[in-house]
């Protein structure tokens, strides 16, 4: 395949997106529901060709199609916390920042440059401003940037949406090369589904703009949530990145029915590492609202990581378990090491509860 093609490749699949029923029902056969929620329901949907086609035509339980289709049930909002967005940036109080600035740390910040995706989530967090569109935000790229120049503290900026890589080579190229000249800024990262949803994304141009060497790396970080999602196509993009000086992690979000079975998510992150991503975070299901259906127990998250990861598989897969607030990530990772701590020893207990010991040692 010519680079040329490639190049073009992921703007024609853009052009191509499923989001009608019309085009939907070319790759599953469509339930009563489903029909319901994609006519009655006002709300922006779609993925791509190549990711509706990882689809199992036949079951609505489909992980990939339950991320993709509406579901009716997206009306049902017992949990989820209205104006979550607001509320989970602190937008409504503190410093006055563009609205393309969202700040938690004092060293870093979420630079949000687009509210346009490949594939728009059913369980999004951003679901107000991406999804159901309800929030209005005005993302001036060039306003972050005066922004970001005037506060020397800040030296690390997550660029993100929407999917940042839905923008052009130029757009981008344009943003990495204005940070890289801000002194102060040591990281970029970016957080993209591209690699899962439109690997065709993935070319030989982007990498060129992504990977020069420089003092300011380029970090990525994707989304996916099952194995299904992860193909040939998913793992040739990752490769070209990782040739060009780019690290690929992942950030799974735990969704009921989708990936807390302990076979589901070890199976997510063995396969991960298949593809040389690097399990990084499972984030709980936020509560914004409208995906109440997708949310299990907090402590869900932890008991898998302690029944199916940690001692069952290699270190590696093992990501970290958080949930993501308004005062920040707060790790929620098993505790199962220190079982006990008298004056002369720690007993420590392993997967399996054997338990062995080490010597307290006096300060």
């Amino acid at each position: 395949m010519s680079e040329v093609f490639r190049m073009q490749e992921w703007i024609k699949e853009l052009q191509q997106m499923v989001n009608t029923r019309e085009k939907l029902a070319d790759y599953v056969d469509i339930t009563p529901d489903e029909d319901a929620a994609i006519t009655t329901m006002r709300t922006r949907w779609g993925t791509t060709p190549y990711f509706a086609s990882l689809m199992d035509p036949q079951d609505p339980a489909c992980p990939i199609r339950r991320q993709v289709v509406p579901s009716l049930k997206e009306k049902e909002n017992k949990y989820g916390i209205q104006d979550y967005l607001i509320h989970k940036e602190n937008r409504a109080v503190g410093e006055k920042r563009p609205d393309c600035i969202a700040r938690q740390y004092q060293d870093r910040i979420a630079f949000t440059v687009t509210d346009v995706c490949a594939n728009y989530c059913r369980h999004c967090f951003r679901k107000e401003l991406v999804v159901d569109q309800g929030l209005s935000l005005r993302f001036d790229v060039d306003e972050g940037l005066g922004w970001i120049r005037e506060h020397p503290e800040v030296r690390d900026v997550l660029i993100t949406g929407g999917d940042p890589f839905i923008l052009s080579d130029e757009k981008l190229g344009r943003i990495i090369t204005e940070l890289r000249r801000i002194p102060h800024v040591q990281m970029i990262r970016f957080g993209t589904r591209t690699p899962i949803v439109l690997p065709s994304r993935i070319n030989k141009e982007l990498c060129e703009i992504l990977g020069d060497f420089h003092r300011v790396p380029v970090w990525i970080n994707t989304q996916c949530n099952h194995a299904r999602e992860i193909t040939e196509e998913t793992a040739r993009g990752v490769y070209d990145l990782m040739r060009c000086g780019v690290n690929v992690g992942n950030q799974a979000v735990l969704l009921k029915g989708i990936n807390d079975d302990p076979q589901s998510f070890r199976e997510l992150h063995q396969k991960l590492l298949t593809v040389r991503i690097r399990p990084y975070y499972v984030f709980y299901c936020e509560p914004a609202p409208g995906i109440d259906h997708f949310r299990t127990p907090v402590e869900k998250g932890a008991e898998l990581i302690r029944d199916a990861i940690r001692g069952h598989t290699t270190g590696l897969c093992q990501p970290m378990y958080v949930i993501a607030t308004n005062i920040g990530k707060v790790p929620l990772m098993p505790d199962y090491y220190l079982k006990e701590k008298t004056d002369e020893e720690y007993v420590l207990r392993n997967y399996l509860d054997q338990n062995t010991s080490l010597p307290v040692i006096p300060e």
